[in-house]
C-alpha cells in the first residue's frame, strides 16, 4: 500500500489517494518514518510471551486458557486481543484425535455393587470422592497401560501407575498410592467409583478397599457417562501429551507422564476449579474451612438405627429410630436433618457446606438448585444415595455376623 502511494504520489496527492484507498493519511506518513506503532511492538512482546506460555504448558492451551494464564503472570491483554495474535502466529492448543480402544472387560461372575455416585461428580471437599480408570498409551517398543485415581473435589491426580499389561495389580498399585496420600480426619466416608471391568471388581482390589475403610461404587457396564470425570480426564490426558508426539520407549513415555501429572496437579488451570490449578484450589478450600474462616459446626443429630437387611443394591433400607436386631448386631449411622452443600450430597455431621457457613436451618428441607460448579443437587438422588450407603453398612456388619458364626 505505501509503495502504490510513493508511486502515484506526484500525481494525485496522498489525501485523495488515501480518502479513495480508505487508509489513513496520518499511518501512511507514520510508516514512512520508519518508525512502528505502539500496537505493532506490543503485539510483537506479547506474541513472544504468548508463545513461551504456550510451550511452558505442553502446548495444551487454547486463546481462552492462554488468556487466563496470561492474566495470572501479570498480563493485562484482552481476550479478543490473544485469540487473534493466536490465530496470525499459528499458535493453538491441543486438538482430539483418535479412537477408541477397549481396556475394560467386564466379569460376568463378579460380585456387583452398588453405583454411589450416580452420575453426581461433586464433593464438599478432599478425600471424599475418587474416581479410577485405566487407559492404554502406544510407544514404539510397544503398548503401555495407566491407571490413575483423581479426587473429584479438586481434579487431581492422587495415584497413578504405568505398566505392560493390565492385570488387577496395575490398578492396585495406582490405588495404594492414593491411599498412602490420603488425609485422615474427613467427615465423610470416602467412596471409590470406578466402571465395573475385572479389575475393580476383583477379590485382591475390593479386599484393600475394605481393609482401608474405603466404599466401593461401579457403574453400568458399557456406559461411559456412570464415570464421565475418569473419562475426561483420559480424553485430555491424551489430547495434551500423548498426540501428535512421538514417544520411542516406554522410559522416556514413563518420564514424560511423571511430569505432566506435576504439571496437571500444581500449575494446569481448570474452568471448573474457577480457573485455578487443583494443589491451590485444594489450599484455598483448606482455609475456607478452617476454624477462622467459618462458623462453628451444629451438634451432631440424633444417631439413627438402620434395620438390616440382606444385601441387595436394589432395595430400599427404612431408617427407624430405635433397637433393630440382626442376629445381634446393628448398624448406626448420623443422618444429617436434610443440610446440604455444594456436592448436593448429606454429610454425617448433618449440615453441608451450608451449615458450615452458619445457614442453620434445622429440619427444613432446602430446594434443588444449581450448584457452585453448575452440577444440578437433586433432592431425590440425595436420598437414595444415602439409603444406599446404609444399605452397603448393613450388609458389611451382616457379613461379618455370619462370618463370626
Amino acid at each position: 500500500m505505501s509503495r502504490y502511494i510513493d508511486t502515484h504520489r506526484g500525481s494525485f496527492g496522498v489525501e485523495p489517494i488515501c480518502r479513495t484507498l480508505g487508509v489513513s493519511a496520518s499511518a501512511y506518513y507514520q510508516r514512512a518514518t520508519g518508525r512502528r506503532s505502539i500496537r505493532a511492538v506490543e503485539d510483537e512482546r506479547l506474541t513472544a510471551r504468548i508463545r513461551a506460555v504456550h510451550a511452558a504448558n505442553y502446548e495444551a492451551y487454547g486463546y481462552r486458557r492462554m488468556w487466563v494464564a496470561l492474566k495470572r503472570s501479570g498480563e493485562t491483554a484482552g481476550r479478543g486481543q490473544v485469540q487473534r495474535l493466536m490465530r496470525h502466529a499459528g499458535i493453538q492448543g491441543a486438538k482430539r484425535r483418535g479412537r477408541p480402544w477397549r481396556t475394560t472387560t467386564p466379569d460376568p461372575q463378579a460380585q456387583r455393587r452398588p453405583d454411589l455416585v450416580q452420575r453426581e461428580f461433586s464433593a464438599s471437599g478432599p478425600d471424599q470422592l475418587w474416581v479410577a480408570d485405566l487407559t492404554y498409551l502406544r510407544c514404539w517398543e510397544g503398548l503401555v497401560f495407566f491407571a490413575f485415581v483423581i479426587d473429584v473435589y479438586s481434579r487431581r491426580v492422587v495415584g497413578w501407575q504405568l505398566a505392560g499389561h493390565m492385570r488387577t495389580d496395575l490398578v492396585l498399585d495406582a490405588l495404594r498410592m492414593a491411599l498412602g496420600r490420603r488425609q485422615g480426619g474427613a467427615d465423610l466416608a470416602l467412596i471409590h467409583h470406578s466402571d465395573r471391568g475385572s479389575q475393580y471388581t476383583s477379590i485382591d482390589f475390593t479386599q484393600t478397599l475394605t481393609d482401608h475403610g474405603v466404599l466401593q461404587s461401579v457403574g453400568s457396564v458399557g456406559d461411559a457417562y456412570d464415570n464421565a470425570m475418569a473419562e475426561s480426564f483420559v480424553d485430555s490426558f491424551k489430547t495434551e501429551l500423548i498426540n501428535d508426539r512421538i514417544w520411542q520407549t516406554k522410559a522416556q513415555l514413563e518420564l514424560a507422564i511423571v511430569r505432566w501429572v506435576g504439571w496437571f496437579n500444581n500449575e494446569r488451570l481448570h474452568s471448573e476449579l474457577g480457573d485455578l490449578p487443583p494443589a491451590e484450589f485444594e489450599a484455598l478450600g483448606n482455609t475456607l474451612r478452617s476454624p477462622s474462616g467459618l462458623a462453628p459446626r451444629v451438634p451432631d443429630p440424633t444417631p439413627v438405627t438402620v434395620k438390616c437387611q440382606s444385601w441387595n443394591p436394589t432395595n430400599t433400607v427404612s431408617a427407624e429410630p430405635g433397637p433393630a436386631h440382626c442376629g445381634g448386631t446393628q448398624e448406626t449411622i448420623r443422618l444429617a436433618p436434610r443440610g446440604r452443600g455444594r456436592s448436593g450430597r448429606l454429610d454425617r455431621g448433618g449440615q453441608g457446606d451450608r451449615g458450615r457457613a452458619g445457614d442453620q436451618e434445622g429440619d427444613r428441607e432446602q430446594p434443588s438448585g444449581r450448584t457452585r460448579f453448575g452440577h444440578i443437587a437433586s433432592t431425590r438422588r440425595v436420598n437414595e444415595r444415602v439409603e444406599a450407603r446404609a444399605a452397603f453398612r448393613s450388609y458389611r456388619a451382616w457379613a461379618g455376623f455370619a462370618k463370626a458364626l
